[in-house]
């Protein structure tokens, strides 16, 4: 774990790095999941940067995350896309696998849209349906606000305690804007539970009877620790999976990472057009809290 006083200091470093790179302030970041790093080409006027040109930005090594901030504007909003996420099953520590979140709220960020490949659980849902997060469960074994706490990274008033609040981890307003587009563009958008494990290897069928008990409708291997480091630092969350494939015992077939890289590819289209939509509605959104 990084020392508390050494993990700020790196964080500031990695802004003050993007921002030498990149003048303007973002008001939104959004993380993209496996198969989802094509949405990076909406962004306008844009800067791309290397992880590997950041300051102490952790490098993916899975495929379907290409591993670039870029920078620019989406409906004439300013935002920060990461294209590509770390995991802690990669070895990393959680505190490097939500230094990209921290060094997002640094930047100016005030809400983040994260997003994820998923395995379908609910069997109302098929491959390819897209859902709206409206809570997790974690069971990774670990909780990344773990260590002294940091209120520097607040973002606003009353963020940045101790214990905070996770009631509403995913905005439910920003819940009911995706709703309402999702509706005008004629795409079906359940709303879904969120059950994150560690991996790296796939779920056994028993598991997924567990989780389906315990009231998960999706599973997957990211997402919770930044969303949870995210609302320390107060930034409102909206979360958006994509069910490229469903979970062990589900379907009479086995599950690799080739199908959800397709699935990702086939529906990027309707991903992109919906997120695109929502960038500038999410920051007006945030403006008025």
């Amino acid at each position: 774990m990084l020392n508390n006083n050494n993990q700020y200091s790196r964080t500031l470093a990695a802004a003050d790095h993007i921002r030498s790179l990149h003048a303007a302030k973002p008001q939104l970041g959004i993380i993209l999941g496996s198969g989802l790093g094509t949405f990076a080409s909406e962004v306008e006027n844009a800067t791309a940067i290397g992880y590997s040109d950041i300051p102490g930005w952790p490098l993916s090594t899975v495929e379907g995350h290409s591993g670039k901030l870029v920078l620019g504007t989406i409906g004439g909003v300013n935002v920060a896309v990461m294209q590509g996420r770390v995991h802690a099953y990669e070895g990393y520590s959680m505190d490097e696998v939500t230094f990209p979140t921290r060094v997002l709220g640094l930047l100016g960020c005030t809400s983040l849209i994260v997003t994820n490949a998923a395995g379908g659980i609910n069997t109302s849902y098929g491959e390819g349906a897209l859902v709206c997060i409206s809570d997790h469960i974690n069971l990774t074994g670990h909780n990344a606000a773990v260590g002294p706490n940091e209120a520097r990274f607040a973002v606003k008033k009353d963020a940045g305690l101790r214990f905070f609040d996770m009631t509403a981890a995913y905005s439910p307003r920003l819940r009911k804007l995706a709703a309402a587009e999702a509706q005008q563009q004629s795409i079906s958008l359940p709303e879904g539970v969120y059950l994150a494990v560690l991996g790296p290897s796939y779920e056994t069928a028993a598991e997924i009877r567990a989780f389906r008990t315990l009231g998960a409708d999706l599973v997957g291997m990211s997402t919770v620790h930044e969303v949870i480091v995210a609302r320390h630092m107060g930034l409102e969350v909206l979360g958006l999976s994509l069910v490229t494939n469903m979970a062990a015992g589900v379907l009479d077939q086995a599950i690799n990472h080739a199908e959800v890289m397709e699935i990702g590819e086939r529906m990027s289209k309707q991903f992109a057009s919906l997120v695109k939509a929502l960038v500038p509605q999410v920051v007006a959104a945030t403006a008025q809290q």
